[in-house]
């Protein structure tokens, strides 16, 4: 999938243009994961950083994590083993 954006919205972004395409893609994967269409690992792909920067993105921004029942299971059990 591309996503086009004008010429002109490029001019207009105040990022220096080695940087757009990170900051959008950041951006875009902060927006689905605080929606819940993304998982944290998905998201942190997409915005190309590991999962651990991810959470400090998310963490600055104050975008509490998803962390459902089940990731509690599984690290309480990885705890006690």
């Amino acid at each position: 999938m591309e996503i086009v954006i004008p010429e002109d919205i490029l001019v207009s972004l105040k990022l220096p243009r080695t940087e757009v395409e990170r900051e959008l893609k950041l951006e875009l994967a902060v927006i689905l994961y605080s929606k819940g269409a993304l998982s944290l690992g998905k998201a942190a792909k997409l915005a190309g950083i590991t999962k651990r920067v991810f959470l400090e993105e998310l963490a600055k921004r104050r975008i509490p994590r998803h962390y459902t029942e089940k990731e509690l299971e599984e690290d309480l059990e990885f705890a006690h083993s």
